[in-house]
């Protein structure tokens, strides 16, 4: 079986997009999704290429606007039209420390990840709020209240300070990012790939000398 890695923030636009598809994917490939919540804007302020509100309001609205309604209408995801979430700029530390938790509870959070990722571009979610992300988590069918109770806890906020710390050291500059056996894909318009490479790997080697 293939190593599937998958690393994202539960607030990622693009990590929505391709969420049902590559759950898609790997199940029909028979294996399962090996989740690294990570803290995307500490990985993007060393990987670069730098966060979005400091580009210029053109591509700004090209690569966080054009290009997510595109992709959202052809990978059929839903989202808010003409306007991204209003709680976008709040803290990412708590969905993704319940996501950590609940893989340290033994809970398969495929579908509490996919639910964290629509509520906040289609519903306008506040992910930083524990009632919301209570609701959310009774949606996908987890007892929240335990994954909240240990979602900021030192030793849960550890592992994802090593989630983030790996993503740098392997060259993660954004979300999401699948590996495969190693192999590194960035982007859910990577995805076809990434079912590619479950099947049959890719010639060549990743990382680079």
């Amino acid at each position: 079986m293939a190593e599937i890695e998958y690393f994202y923030s539960a607030h990622s636009a693009y990590a929505y997009i391709g969420s049902a598809k590559f759950m898609d994917i790997v199940r029909a490939a028979g294996q399962e999704i090996i989740h690294k919540p990570f803290d995307l804007r500490a990985a993007v302020a060393v990987t670069g290429p730098g966060p979005t509100n400091g580009l210029t309001p053109q591509r700004r609205a090209y690569f966080s606007g054009r290009e997510i309604e595109r992709w959202a209408e052809a990978r059929g995801a839903a989202i808010m039209q003409g306007r991204h979430p209003t709680y976008h700029s709040n803290g990412i530390a708590l969905s993704n420390g319940m996501l950590i938790a609940g893989l340290q509870q033994g809970i398969d959070i495929d579908q509490l990840a996919h639910g964290m990722l629509e509520a906040h571009w289609r519903d306008d979610a506040d992910l930083d709020d524990r009632d919301t992300l209570a609701i959310i988590g009774k949606a996908a069918g987890v007892d929240p209240v335990p994954l909240l109770d240990a979602a900021m806890s030192p030793e849960i906020q550890a592992i994802y300070d090593v989630n983030t710390k790996e993503a740098i050291e392997r060259s993660v500059f954004g979300s999401p990012t699948y590996f495969v056996d190693g192999d590194m894909f960035y982007g859910q318009d990577h995805l076809e790939l990434v079912e590619r490479a479950i099947a049959k790997p890719f010639s060549g080697t990743w990382p680079r000398d």
